[in-house]
């Protein structure tokens, strides 16, 4: 190898890997299949919406204003009622988990609230081992006692008018709808394996079949030889998030508020990266099965773990925030949540683009070393 560059040789090179790409039928497999199986597995698989939760419905009281909530309770959009005349009924069915959760009108419910409906209480009993679950519960409960409670004030002619009016208004997920920041999530766990993965077998495959020692034969130069082995692949990370983006918007729904031109910077600048790191572990390792389990290991569990898709990372303790800044896929998440819910936003796009593309650097490098030391 020498360290000139030629473009007729580069051309050559790159001819016969995409050649060799046309020739693998798993390549593309792992390039658009693998793609549309995660993407379809998040989309559906994957929700954090809750929409009717099953709750049992205890009425102590055979009053008018309690029959009245308890016809609220089963038209309630958001709950499943199971109704009982005791608690100890249904207590066994929370600790089972079929029921989340149990409201019980009390007795003196109708003397209370025939002197002001705000002031009828209810009892909710929620199962706390979901915490998000009994939070939906207890709340919409109160809601919907609430609401009942304003409409029997608006029929007596004394509106329950609150001391504070607050008006909540969402941007951008007025529904609250979490496929809206989940798909582009999953979109950037997919391209984080795509990119990785490919790139990681790349080499490797090269010195299981001993054609390695025929390309360090030639003239060629370290650059042109890494290069040939990344552009193929960087076109084809762009086609699979490409295929993503309009599964996306056309098929789950989620709104594409920005512009194709952030979308495809966005995603240059993650595959630079993507790939220098598959091209890392290629180059670090001499087999293909092993560099996959490598690249499983260190891009998907980071990405998912630590990339703020399902967690929280202003949630997590000061040392595992300060973990997350050496994963790439936390500058992308972001980014392409913005990019689909809210728009173009380019101050936050630079400095994210500009963390992706060092990142990418320094893999790029530490490849180019341990590839040249392993062929010298």
């Amino acid at each position: 190898m020498n360290a000139s560059f030629d473009r007729q040789r580069f051309t050559a090179m790159l001819v016969k890997e995409m050649l060799q790409i046309l020739r693998d039928p798993s390549t593309f497999l792992i390039a658009f299949l693998l793609p549309l199986l995660l993407l379809f597995l998040f989309g559906y698989g994957v929700s954090l919406d809750t929409t009717r939760t099953r709750v049992g419905l205890v009425v102590a009281d055979s009053s008018a204003p309690a029959l009245g909530l308890a016809s609220a309770y089963r038209h309630s959009r958001w709950f499943d009622v199971r109704e009982a005349r005791s608690t100890a009924e249904l207590k066994p069915q929370l600790v089972a988990g079929h029921v989340r959760g149990i409201i019980i009108i009390p007795q003196d419910f109708g003397k209370a609230a025939a002197r002001h409906p705000g002031s009828a209480t209810i009892q909710v009993i929620t199962d706390g081992s979901i915490p998000n679950t009994a939070n939906f519960v207890a709340a919409y409960a109160e809601g919907v006692r609430a609401t009942w409670a304003a409409g029997v004030a608006a029929e007596r002619g004394s509106a329950m008018a609150p001391p504070i009016g607050v008006v909540t208004r969402f941007w951008f997920n007025p529904e609250l709808a979490s496929r809206y920041f989940l798909i582009p999530g999953s979109i950037a766990i997919v391209m984080t394996m795509i990119g990785t993965l490919l790139t990681a077998l790349v080499v490797a495959r090269e010195w299981e079949r001993g054609t390695m020692e025929a390309i360090m034969a030639t003239p060629i130069g370290m650059g042109e030889f890494l290069a040939t082995k990344i552009v193929p692949y960087f076109l084809l990370g762009l086609g699979s998030m490409t295929v993503c983006t309009l599964l996306a918007i056309f098929v789950f729904g989620v709104p594409f508020r920005g512009s194709p031109f952030a979308l495809l910077m966005i995603a240059s600048a993650f595959l630079v990266p993507a790939l220098g790191q598959g091209l890392l572990i290629s180059a670090a390792t001499k087999n293909q099965f092993v560099a996959s389990q490598i690249a499983l290991l260190t891009a998907f569990l980071p990405s998912m773990m630590l990339s703020g898709f399902i967690f929280e990372i202003t949630s997590m303790p000061g040392w595992l925030q300060a973990l997350t800044q050496v994963v790439p896929a936390r500058y992308l998440i972001p980014s392409l949540q913005t990019v689909f819910v809210a728009g173009d936003l380019w101050s936050l796009f630079l400095p994210n683009i500009a963390a992706m593309l060092a990142f990418g650097a320094l893999f790029f490098t530490l490849a180019f070393r341990i590839t040249r030391r392993r062929i010298a």
